[in-house]
């Protein structure tokens, strides 16, 4: 198995278009993560994944609502959530993680994970303001690209009047002149720093 920190760097090097002189090494011993599923086994394999990654903080909940709880309480960098749970699932605690007034860090990338695929089910994910969506099962490979992804290069969130995420539109051509297509009328665009800065290996 590669190192972590090379494979990390290696895939955040191609993400990012740099040399491999130049590569980002990135130490996942400095993210928490919150890994959130109804399923015990589940949350163990993630577990296992992530500390692969190179990852130490990783605290789990069981639901929903011990999902919003571990998140208020332990503040992760990354949270990673089933989307079907009791008590309130995976898009309800997205939403309400999602309010600006509400949490302390409502910027957080979330990983929804599902079993269905259907493009009905992408499309709401995303509308509440899920970072990445991930179909089960979960590979290893999978797993790393998503996470290095999301701290190579972070998405700049958009409030609108009945939105507050990721930009949904993840290919934006600079050289557009005609009419804005955004729904939810004018957008405000705020760029955060994301997890780059923290994770990354100096040197």
């Amino acid at each position: 198995m590669l190192n972590p920190s090379l494979t990390a760097a290696l895939y955040a090097a191609s993400r990012l278009g740099s040399p491999l002189e130049s590569m980002i090494r990135i130490d996942f011993n400095k993210l928490r993560f919150l890994v959130i599923d109804d399923n015990a086994h589940m949350r163990r394999i993630l577990r296992t994944l992530l500390h692969g990654l190179g990852a130490r903080d990783v605290y789990e909940a069981e639901d929903g609502a011990a999902g919003l709880e571990a998140f208020t309480h332990y503040g992760p960098d990354i949270v990673v959530t089933d989307w079907v749970m009791p008590i309130f699932d995976g898009l309800e605690l997205t939403q309400m993680i999602r309010q600006p007034c509400a949490n302390a860090n409502p910027y957080v990338p979330i990983i929804m994970l599902t079993g269905h695929s259907e493009k009905k089910r992408v499309t709401a994910a995303r509308d509440a303001g899920v970072t990445e969506f991930m179909v089960k099962p979960i590979s290893a490979k999978a797993l790393y690209q998503q996470v290095l992804n999301i701290v190579a290069n972070p998405r700049p969130f958009v409030k609108t009047q009945n939105y507050f995420g990721p930009d949904r539109r993840r290919n934006v051509n600079p050289g557009y002149v005609g009419p804005e297509r955004r729904k939810g009328g004018k957008a405000d665009t705020i760029r955060q720093t994301g997890l780059l800065e923290k994770a990354k290996v100096a040197g």
